[in-house]
């Protein structure tokens, strides 16, 4: 009989030892559970979930900014093209004319192709000339004021 309460005894002590490393294990399962809410924001159960859900975010990240970079891409065309670089130049055309009333003007694009207009005033008259400019090259030779008008609008 003693043998059989030694063995009710340990098996009872067994028992109580079971409890208490089950009651701290459920209270680590608890903690961890707490983290993992924290860092899955409370929205999935599982880190094999979460990770998938994670990566189609990404995925979609991802195609927002090749979306963004096409964009941009297409925005720099148009902006290359616009004419960013304007200049005027005033002088006087005819030694007998005063007040600088003839100027050129030069409208350009990044690339130095554009337009340049110059109007001349005399006494009489006035006189527009119309030139366009290629890649910095005119169709038509410039005019010493008309190239300044050129160089200052790159120049810029």
């Amino acid at each position: 009989m003693e043998s059989a309460l030694a063995v009710a005894v340990a098996a009872c002590l067994v028992a109580a030892l079971a409890l208490i490393v089950s009651l701290v294990l459920v209270q680590r399962l608890r903690r961890l559970q707490g983290s993992q809410r924290a860092v899955l924001g409370g929205t999935s159960h599982d880190m094999v979930d979460f990770a998938v859900s994670l990566q189609g975010r990404i995925d979609d990240l991802n195609r927002a900014v090749d979306e963004v970079a096409a964009g941009l891409s297409r925005v720099d065309r148009r902006i290359d093209g616009a004419i960013t670089n304007t200049a005027v130049v005033r002088y006087d055309a005819y030694e007998n004319t005063g007040g600088k009333q003839s100027a050129s003007f030069a409208f350009l694009d990044s690339t130095r192709t554009g337009t340049v207009v110059t109007a001349i005033q005399g006494r009489d008259y006035a006189r527009i000339y119309v030139k366009d400019v290629e890649r910095g090259t005119a169709s038509v030779a410039l005019s010493p004021e008309e190239q300044t008008a050129v160089e200052r609008a790159m120049g810029r």
